[in-house]
């Protein structure tokens, strides 16, 4: 399931080598009941530098802090808090130094991209055409999906509109607009694996937006947080 993915997704940006094709026969089979995958298996099997499994005196499992810090926050919910917190408190204090807005935001943003952009590529594209031009449309066309959901116009129409402006759409949204971005790129992948319809998607992402919208728009965080971006393009 989602720690599959995970596994996933951390050996296609740090391992060369990994074996993409025994990924995919494993994700496959993880929909089955009864699926077990051994690290000695996935490592194996994948060819994945994430973890290691030893066998003898002092042996064990061994795994990148990435992998090992996802792993201790499935099984509690107070650790994953405490990781999240953590971590912004450490960017916020980067921020500080350096005299910088941070925007946590535009980052889950460009983090969930990864996510959709595999969601995209597994349910839409045909094999054939993978790392290709044709797959960089059906890219672009569920990129645009989101956009009409959260800025209710295309990245061109957006480009056309603000030929001056440096950066594409989302580099000028707010931190509303990009929380709920990253919100919508999650609900569509998970869309997208349940074959909806791209016009169905389309009513339910906005149904959701609209409410996430107004729900969010009153939190303290986002007001803080906006806050603190206009005090930096002040001073800019």
């Amino acid at each position: 399931g989602d720690t599959l993915d995970y596994l996933g997704l951390w050996e296609t940006l740090n391992n060369s080598d990994f074996n993409d094709e025994e990924f995919r026969n494993f994700r496959i089979q993880a929909g089955s009941g009864g699926f077990f995958l051994s690290p000695k298996q996935w490592i194996e099997k994948t060819g994945a530098i994430g973890m290691e499994s030893r066998t003898g005196r002092g042996g064990g499992t061994y795994a990148h802090r990435d992998i090992a810090l996802e792993f201790c926050s499935s099984l509690s919910a107070a650790f994953r808090l405490y990781i999240v917190r953590e971590f912004q408190r450490l960017k916020e204090e980067e921020a500080e130094r350096k005299g910088l807005t941070w925007n946590v935001y535009r980052l889950m943003a460009k983090a969930n991209y990864l996510v959709h952009t595999e969601a995209v590529r597994e349910n839409q594209v045909p094999m054939l055409e993978w790392n290709t031009q044709k797959e960089a449309i059906y890219q672009a066309s569920e990129a645009d999906l989101i956009n009409m959901v959260i800025f209710g116009c295309t990245a061109k129409e957006w480009r056309s509109h603000n030929p001056d402006l440096k950066g594409n759409i989302r580099d000028h949204a707010s931190a509303l607009e990009l929380l709920v971005l990253a919100n919508m790129e999650i609900l569509n992948s998970r869309l997208l694996e349940e074959k909806v319809s791209k016009k169905k998607r389309f009513l339910q992402l906005q149904a959701t937006a609209v409410h996430h919208f107004s729900l969010l728009a009153q939190a303290p965080a986002i007001k803080q947080l906006e806050e603190r971006r206009k005090r930096g393009d002040e001073d800019k």
